[in-house]
């Protein structure tokens, strides 16, 4: 063995703390010797990476630790950078060799913690350093988190914009793991790529109310392809307030809102007439405008036709980017609680859309059910994340495994396990 030797007995432990007095640590205070402090374990371990001082590491090669004397075994390895990153990895089954299995960040500094044992089981340690060379390409890739800040209601799913097309799925693998969404409380959740360049994340349920949200990147450095690098990104930090969640019946001609599982309100409402029947289904609030001049030519409607219309519409909130508000509509008032008569919207009187206003946010669910619409569409039309159920909605993640993982320290480091 090639570290300081190591008592095989307690009785032995016992006779060297009899012999050299109290203050030898070469055994716990307990007198086992495996709870001694780790020794010095840089005669048993070797890896790939640069030993002499001013050599960098390639960036584009995996990290290997090795236990090269045969009296041994590694038994954890934990790689991070100096901004927290974590490097996962995996060890083999009988501890002689540990790699890394995400990339590494370039013109990054690297602290690796190896943990190993010897053949009694007494504890070893090594750690070792190095940085990393810079990014052969200038080309980078940058993310845009969505929404703003602030605060939300319960139904917001988070956003990312890519600058870059990315197709292939491994090197979207590169990029999901590397978008980070933390939440106080914690949930379990995952991204969607919904296309190339954008992608969306939302829990397996609704947000809790009042919870924290944090999202980052960890792609600075990272390489994605041969010519493409992650770049900087701004970090983002939205909260929820109460849980509010509407439910429209088309078929009762009834509007109500729920705040926090109690019911508060019940409005009478028109909804989407034969022919222009309201989306069934999930949607989020996209904004809220107290004034908003309404044309069927927007949506199709020709002018002058019967169906026509030019109208100003007054506490507009708005649920679909295709035209889709709940707004007030005096004109309908007769038939509200009644019959459906609009033309896609869901329409009540003056009074009872100010309250609805005032009472909606950004980011809370709004729920239409027993219309002859359509389903909401889950992209491209606002936000209908919701309408698909998780199974179908982990389908959408390059990653498989991932998504019930909690958001935690411990999980994005992906310690090490056998394999």
């Amino acid at each position: 063995m090639n570290h300081t030797a190591r008592t095989r007995t307690v009785v032995s432990c016992t006779l060297l703390v009899t012999a050299l007095g109290a203050g030898v640590t070469a055994c716990g205070s307990d007198g086992n010797p495996l709870s001694a402090r780790p020794y010095d374990a840089a005669g048993q371990i070797s890896f790939n990476g640069p030993t002499d001082a001013g050599k960098r590491a390639d960036p584009d090669k995996p990290l290997e630790v090795t236990e090269k004397s045969g009296d041994g075994r590694i038994t954890d390895v934990t790689a991070q950078d100096s901004t927290g990153r974590y490097v996962a990895g995996e060890l083999a089954a009988d501890g002689s060799r540990w790699h890394s299995t995400s990339p590494l960040a370039a013109n990054a500094h690297y602290t690796v913690t190896v943990s190993i044992e010897d053949e009694d089981g007494a504890p070893g340690r090594k750690v070792l350093a190095f940085d990393t060379s810079k990014p052969t390409s200038k080309k980078r890739l940058n993310v845009t988190f969505g929404p703003d800040k602030g605060t939300y209601g319960v139904g917001q799913p988070i956003t990312a914009q890519l600058d870059q097309e990315i197709k292939d799925k491994a090197q979207r693998a590169i990029v999901e793991r590397a978008l980070r969404v933390d939440s106080v409380p914690a949930v379990p959740g995952s991204w969607y790529w919904v296309s190339g360049k954008e992608l969306h994340y939302r829990p397996r349920e609704y947000w809790p109310a009042h919870a924290t949200i944090q999202v980052h990147s960890n792609l600075d450095g990272v390489r994605i392809s041969d010519r493409l690098w992650g770049g900087k990104s701004k970090a983002l930090k939205i909260t929820t307030g109460d849980r509010v969640e509407v439910i429209t019946d088309a078929g009762t001609h009834q509007l109500t809102y729920y705040k926090n599982g109690a019911q508060v309100e019940q409005i009478p409402v028109t909804t989407g007439k034969p022919g222009f029947e309201t989306r069934n289904g999930v949607k989020v609030v996209l904004e809220k405008q107290y004034f908003v001049r309404m044309r069927g030519s927007t949506v199709g409607i020709a002018e002058g036709s019967s169906d026509s219309y030019d109208l100003p519409v007054y506490y507009a909130t708005r649920v679909t980017w295709s035209g889709e508000y709940v707004h007030a509509a005096p004109w309908s008032v007769g038939s509200q609680g009644y019959a459906n008569v609009s033309h896609g919207c869901t329409g009540m009187s003056t009074s009872n859309a100010e309250w609805f206003f005032d009472n909606i946010h950004e980011g809370d669910v709004v729920k239409v059910v027993n219309s002859g619409g359509d389903p909401m569409e889950p992209f491209g039309n606002g936000f209908g994340d919701w309408n698909l159920d998780w199974k179908k909605w982990r389908t959408g993640s390059a990653l498989t495994g991932t998504a019930d993982t909690p958001s935690s320290a411990d999980a994005a480091r992906l310690q090490p396990t056998a394999v």
